[in-house]
């Protein structure tokens, strides 16, 4: 049933404005007069939702698929923020960056994002519904801002975040292209010559009846495998890759699997210490932009995208609503459980018994150090939590840094020993029959 607003005055002449619900206008207006107004203005109401639709439509938002990407969104980000500082109103601000936007998700969300502000709303709740764009810790920062009557100074903050976040996600990609692209041409070539060249030599050595070596059987056998099997060569990684996201829809599936990657040897690390960069200065974010402790562990431990992080900042929260301290649990919670999905990931990928017996080895290290877990205390006692935990994200961002450079130098030698070996092994395989048919045909 639809709801008309309407501005009537009452016996007294006093004006009166309010909501009736009615099949159309006309019973509307025998309903007021029921009331003992008379009616001087009536229009159907349209909620925000409605009018922003409405607006967005007549807009003409463009077709798009799937979420903002990260990169726009920090672009996105600096320009507002740059805009605010030279203090133009936030609705202004916003249609200049939308229509600087090109077609795409993230003008569409600025379009409904312009149309809910016009039609009432706030600028974290016209954000909070545009969830494809802007996240529960976007939104929770700018609503702080406007809590605060800082927002220009939280946009900054927010915008510092975000480009630390991409640069260190541009370096990681940056330093994975090149040993990926080795191994994927690698692949091919030695499958193309598994599956073409060896064939024809085999064809050689049939014709001339020349005993083969061991070490050229070998080879034979591979080639042939690889012609009798060549569909298992992206089957085998795309059923590896299917089943562990299958493992990791269930809770202690996607807990194995999360623990097993942050112990693994040296990958495992540079994991590790990019969550622990990531989540803590997304805390110290949150903290310094005014977000209550509660909520601001709660938005981290969603964004930390690790199960055993998740599992730290459960047991941090739970302390916290207790009245206890932050460094306490931190350091109770650190150290992750035996979990026997861990240990399966471990026996399959990892050689068998002797993957597990390294994860019983491993598995009592604990997630974060003494050093991160003391200067989280210090940030407690000096009431400069925010700063403490900037440090420590800076401290593990130079970390990881580093540890990508580290195995991409090694990394390189590894990969050229390895595509030598391989190269090596098929044409000393090859040309053993060879020499043995040249020295019969000169006998």
């Amino acid at each position: 049933m639809p709801t008309y607003q309407f501005e009537a005055m009452d016996s007294t002449g006093k004006e009166i404005k309010d909501v009736v619900e009615a099949l159309n206008e006309e019973e509307a207006q025998a309903t007021i007069k029921q009331m003992g107004y008379f009616v001087t203005k009536i229009a159907i109401k349209k909620d925000r939702k409605s009018r922003a639709q409405a607006a967005a439509a007549k807009r003409g938002k463009s077709f798009a698929l799937g979420g903002v990407k990260s990169k726009d969104l920090t672009t996105f980000t600096r320009q507002l923020s740059i805009l605010q500082d030279a203090g133009l109103p936030i609705l202004r601000s916003l249609k200049i960056l939308e229509q600087q936007a090109k077609p795409g998700p993230l003008k569409n969300c600025l379009i409904d994002v312009c149309d809910e502000i016009e039609a009432g709303a706030t600028l974290s709740e016209a954000m909070a519904k545009s969830p494809k764009a802007f996240d529960r810790l976007y939104v929770n920062m700018i609503k702080a801002g406007e809590a605060g009557g800082a927002l220009e100074v939280i946009l900054q903050r927010l915008a510092e975040f975000r480009e630390r976040s991409e640069s260190l996600k541009r370096k990681i990609k940056g330093a994975l292209t090149y040993p990926v692209a080795v191994v994927v041409f690698a692949v091919l070539i030695l499958a193309f010559i598994m599956m073409k060249i060896v064939p024809s030599f085999i064809e050689i050595f049939n014709d001339f009846g020349v005993a083969l070596p061991a070490l050229t059987v070998a080879l034979i056998n591979i080639s042939n495998a690889f012609v009798t099997y060549w569909y298992l060569l992206p089957g085998i990684p795309f059923g590896i890759y299917l089943f562990v996201n299958i493992t990791r829809k269930f809770k202690h599936g996607r807990i194995g699997w999360d623990l097993f990657i942050i112990k693994v040897p040296i990958f495992g690390q540079l994991v590790e210490k990019n969550i622990v960069a990531r989540t803590m200065r997304t805390l110290g974010t949150l903290v310094a932009s005014g977000v209550p402790i509660i909520e601001a562990f709660t938005i981290t431990r969603e964004t930390s995208g690790n199960a055993i992080f998740e599992m730290l900042f459960d047991g941090i929260l739970s302390a916290i609503k207790e009245g206890e301290s932050i460094a306490v649990p931190m350091k109770q919670h650190c150290t992750p459980p035996f979990h026997p999905v861990a240990g399966f990931w471990w026996f399959f990928f990892v050689g068998g018994p002797i993957g597990l017996l390294w994860y019983m080895l491993k598995m009592k290290q604990s997630i974060l150090n003494d050093m991160v877990i003391n200067m989280v205390d210090v940030g407690e006692e000096t009431g400069e939590l925010d700063k403490m935990l900037y440090k420590v994200a800076d401290i593990f961002d130079e970390e990881v840094a580093v540890l990508t450079d580290s195995l991409m130098s090694l990394m390189e030698p590894l990969l050229i020993i390895c595509l030598g070996g391989m190269v090596g092994f098929i044409v000393i395989a090859l040309f053993l029959p060879l020499i043995s048919l040249i020295q019969n045909l000169s006998g």
